[in-house]
């Protein structure tokens, strides 16, 4: 099976501009293939329904990996992640450029990594990994 990406509402506007370019593999909250998460879900209501159904999520919120309530959830439903990084705020079209650059290797990463629970920062300058819980 292809992997299939989860944008959140920190980055809704990359799910959305990937979903209009013909992206069938990028879900996010609102989206009719995800009716079990709505717009406004809290973290701790979609991490365990993105981590059942095994989609790689796409951030901007590094909290979500050191709050207890989302750590355990993390932890527990195997959550793997991709944090888009930067010194500043960028716009959709800046994080679908980055995340487009380097999703070759992104993929890689997954393959290489398995199951999760795991996190990589993702920059202008390429792909990394992040402590967990940090």
């Amino acid at each position: 099976m292809d992997v299939l990406f989860f944008t959140d509402e920190n980055v809704l506007g990359l799910g959305k501009l990937l979903a209009r370019a013909g992206r069938d593999d990028v879900l996010h909250p609102g989206h009719p293939d995800l009716p079990e998460v709505p717009l406004g879900a809290l973290d701790t209501e979609w991490m365990p329904v993105v981590g059942r159904l095994g989609l790689v999520v796409v951030t901007r919120d590094r909290r979500i990996r050191t709050r207890p309530a989302e750590q355990a959830i993390y932890r527990e439903h195997g959550i793997r992640s991709v944090w888009i990084g930067a010194k500043q705020d960028l716009l959709p079209e800046d994080q679908v450029r980055i995340f487009l650059r380097h999703e070759s290797r992104i993929r890689r990463e997954i393959v290489k990594r398995g199951p999760g629970p795991w996190a990589l920062a993702l920059t202008e300058s390429g792909v990394r990994p992040l402590r967990f819980g940090t």
